[in-house]
């Protein structure tokens, strides 16, 4: 790729993405942009800059996008119920689109005319990443190094690192990679390649192990308003104070904890292992306003699209046309999700204890099995006949 004269890199600061500004100097003879973002990694960023500047970047990024990610990605997904493959809750695959548009922000800030990332050539976040930087500027380069260089290994890695006087941890590598954000945190690759091992308790960071839990139940109220939730046992939170308080009440009551085969966009199968404390406990209390709120046919038209919602999210199509109609869809059901839900968390289980709601549609006047004046039992016979017909039709024809 010629002509290219700055750069904005997504970096993190660690081995990849410090001997990839190295690389794109040394290649392109190009200015670099360190671009970091805090989505909630828990990690110190004060390192970043220093770091980055002395391998070689003219100018360093480092963003607070907490908030955001919860209240711009995490809850429209969660208003949706967006689950990929029936366990997956989307943590990596969400905070992708936020970074790639903060990125895309910085290289029209900065007058760049590439964009690049740390992500490999098999795995998800090449596609996540590209698709959003091609929503927003179908004319923009990207350079993906994992595509382009002969640095094959880690040993290759390190070698450059230690040619180009890169500082890297001197820390035991783990048995496995990473990434975490405020929803969750991903274990995969490594000694979780094969599919029989088991993850041992040392490798979680978010939760303890259920059976490590209190034995003491936890009981908790959320509030919700139009599908969001606002409020814990009453106390008014952000997006992203919201989401902090659920991860530590479903954490160390041991919630959340995954371990799954995947299918990956670009065909593989890929096994991970994942912790969600707050976003499963968020979930299930979501699911339980709802049901007390929807009418049958909305949830039920809805929850048909949520396979189509996740698999968009997934495979990064957050800034696609048929992802913002979905979600425009969704967010007018969502008007009505008000009230508050009552759980209890116990040893790695979300059990709900009550709802109640303004725009509840939930009569007891209708539903009681004692006497009631409201609904004519005789009815149901009429009610039977008629969806029956076709089947008795049926039936006599085949005599």
């Amino acid at each position: 790729m010629s002509g290219v004269k700055k750069v904005v890199l997504a970096y993190s600061g660690g081995l990849d993405t410090s001997v990839i500004l190295k690389w794109l100097i040394e290649t392109y003879g190009c200015e670099v942009i360190a671009f970091s973002a805090d989505v909630g990694q828990e990690e110190e960023l004060d390192f970043i800059e220093p770091k980055a500047l002395k391998t070689g970047a003219s100018k360093v990024y480092i963003d607070d996008l907490r908030e955001e990610f919860v209240r711009d990605y995490v809850f429209p997904a969660f208003r949706a119920n967006a689950m990929y493959e029936g366990e997956y809750l989307l943590g990596t695959s969400l905070a992708r689109p936020l970074i790639a548009k903060r990125q895309m922000e910085i290289a029209k800030l900065e007058g760049a005319d590439a964009v690049s990332h740390g992500a490999t050539g098999k795995g998800n976040d090449q596609v996540r990443f590209e698709l959003s930087y091609f929503s927003i500027d179908p004319h923009i380069r990207i350079i993906a190094p994992w595509r382009e260089w002969d640095l094959t290994s880690r040993t290759a890695l390190m070698e450059f690192a230690g040619k180009h006087d890169i500082s890297v941890p001197n820390t035991p590598k783990k048995p496995y990679s990473t990434d975490r954000n405020m929803l969750h945190i991903s274990y995969e690759g490594g000694v979780l390649e094969d599919p029989w091992q088991e993850a041992t308790d040392e490798m979680y960071t978010m939760s303890v192990a259920p059976e490590k839990a209190p034995d003491t139940p936890e009981i908790i109220e959320i509030t919700f308003r139009a599908g969001n939730p606002v409020a814990v046992n009453g106390e008014e939170l952000s997006p992203a104070r919201m989401l902090k308080i659920l991860n530590t009440l479903g954490g160390r009551n041991g919630i959340g904890r995954i371990d799954l085969v995947e299918n990956r966009f670009v065909g593989m199968k890929s096994r991970g292992v994942y912790e969600t404390p707050g976003g499963t406990v968020l979930r299930k209390a979501h699911m339980a306003m709802e049901s007390i709120t929807l009418d049958r046919e909305v949830a039920h038209l809805r929850d048909s699209l949520i396979p189509k919602y996740a698999e968009l999210v997934y495979n990064g199509f957050w800034f696609s046309p048929e992802m913002r109609l979905l979600q425009h869809m969704i967010d007018e059901t969502q008007t009505v999700v008000n009230g508050v839900v009552r759980l209890k968390l116990y040893k790695g289980q979300c059990y709900v204890l009550g709802r109640k709601s303004d725009n509840s549609i939930y009569s007891e006047a209708f539903a009681t099995f004692e006497d009631d004046s409201v609904y004519q039992q005789r009815d149901a016979e009429g009610f039977i006949r008629l969806n029956a017909l076709r089947l008795r039709i049926q039936r006599l024809m085949q005599k």
